[in-house]
């Protein structure tokens, strides 16, 4: 008796050839997706029906605030006096800071801290105080900069730490930016889908970063403006003041990147 083998019908081979096809068929998007994406720019990409851009944005504008920061500080081996030196030093900063049209939103001060020094043991009497506080001024009007240092300065009490040139409102600031990387995107999108005579749809997804902004000036702590009354009064009437701070600073730019994927409409 012969062996009975099983039945391989017509309709089965059909469908394995199907199956076959159907592989190659595959294989073959897969390639061709593959080698279209690594043809787009890193700006354009299309994924399933839609369209992702990347885009940057800038906003650029003049610093429309100065802060400046002062510390003050005295030592003494009575507690009393030198919390009466330190008190009459932020008193001092503050009268300088209202004759300059500052207002009380204008100034920040800190509350002054109290450290004592012991010898040896803490057990024994402390042999001096160290009382120390910090003033903040925000000035509009650049050119009271430097007086505004220079008489609030006082030689071994204040020490004027920094000057920091920055913008009133941040946010409305970097929101401009934000639309102006918007604006880019749309433009990038819509010159992108006119190429294959579609249309762009919504917006499906938005992601935004804002940079920290760039060309905020500083300068450094020890800068002292001295006028010649002053400088006599120090006795350095023969020595030239140093150069005043810029009151006409650099801009600052605000930047802002935004990645969008946008419908695309049939």
């Amino acid at each position: 008796m012969e062996p009975e083998y099983p039945a391989y019908d017509s309709a089965g081979d059909t469908l394995m050839k199907s199956f076959l096809r159907c592989g190659l068929y595959s294989w073959s998007i897969l390639i061709f997706c593959v080698t279209a994406q690594s043809q787009q720019s890193a700006d354009v990409k299309f994924v399933a029906d839609t369209l992702i851009v990347q885009a940057e944005g800038t906003y650029e504008t003049d610093p429309d605030i100065a802060i400046l920061a002062f510390d003050v500080s005295v030592q003494e081996k009575e507690l009393k006096s030198a919390y009466a030196k330190a008190s009459q030093s932020m008193r001092t900063i503050l009268d300088v800071a209202e004759r300059n049209g500052l207002s009380k939103d204008a100034i920040q001060t800190g509350v002054l801290t109290i450290t004592p020094f012991y010898e040896g043991s803490r057990t024994r009497r402390a042999r001096s105080y160290q009382v120390q506080g910090h003033i903040v001024l925000r000035v509009q009007d650049f050119t009271k900069v430097g007086p505004i240092i220079d008489d609030s300065v006082q030689e071994g009490v204040v020490d004027f730490r920094s000057l920091t040139y920055a913008l009133r409102d941040e946010e409305a600031a970097k929101k401009k930016a934000v639309a102006d990387g918007m604006q880019r995107a749309l433009g990038r999108a819509t010159v992108a889908l006119e190429q294959t005579r579609q249309k762009l749809g919504a917006a499906r997804y938005v992601n935004l970063e804002v940079k920290n902004l760039a060309g905020i000036q500083e300068i450094p702590g020890g800068f002292v403006y001295l006028t010649e009354e002053r400088l006599g009064a120090l006795g350095m009437a023969k020595k030239a003041p140093p150069p005043p701070p810029p009151v006409q600073p650099g801009k600052i730019t605000i930047a802002a990147s935004v990645q969008c994927v946008f419908q695309i409409e049939k």
